[in-house]
């Protein structure tokens, strides 16, 4: 017989454990109190480290949100005060065309020619700053808006012309890409006022 094949003879075979030795070296179900109180411990760490993280996040993408609105603002509202004095042009020009003597059947051709090389002009300026997000806005015959329209004076309502409306405009309303330039200087008719007053 070879030694190989005995097991009596293998040094290298494991004693048999006792009942005590296995119990020991299972794990009990039942922690130390310190070991469950810092789990604890650690729970809340980490809940709190959870919070933190996620109003950081919270915050980043408020403070994104603010700097592409007050990017995109700044770009379609940095003209601004270009734009309120190009308005006070266009109104200078439109002011010019007023005071022209009206079209008559036989007038002079050079007025003729100035006039309407006038409201050439005022057609491709207004056009021009449309393009640009300027926009001209007549009230006359439109309901008062305080957003938009600067009353002067009240008239009693003519017949048929409900009260709160413009009756004439003195100047137009201006708008830059939907916000107010220029108010409209505008006469309302008013209610209850009487033609004596």
């Amino acid at each position: 017989m070879t030694e190989k094949n005995n097991p009596a003879m293998n040094d290298q075979t494991p004693a048999p454990e006792t009942q005590a030795d296995a119990a020991q070296a299972q794990p009990t179900p039942e922690q130390p109190a310190d070991t469950l109180a810092r789990i604890a411990e650690l729970e809340a760490e980490l809940a709190q480290m959870k919070d933190r993280w996620l109003r950081s996040e919270a915050e980043m993408q408020n403070l994104r949100a603010r700097t592409r609105r007050e990017v995109e603002d700044a770009r379609q509202y940095a003209v601004q005060k270009f734009a309120r004095d190009v308005v006070e042009a266009a109104d200078n020009l439109r002011r010019g065309l007023d005071a022209l003597p009206p079209l008559q059947e036989g007038e002079a051709e050079l007025l003729t020619k100035l006039r309407g090389g006038f409201e050439g002009v005022e057609r491709a300026f207004l056009a021009m700053l449309e393009r640009n997000g300027v926009v001209r806005q007549d009230a006359t015959g439109k309901p008062f808006d305080p957003e938009l329209h600067q009353a002067m004076a009240q008239q009693p309502p003519p017949e048929g012309v409900a009260a709160g409306t413009v009756l004439q405009s003195w100047t137009p309303a201006w708008t830059l890409n939907g916000r107010l330039l220029k108010p409209a200087m505008v006469v309302v008719a008013g209610e209850g006022i009487s033609e004596t007053a």
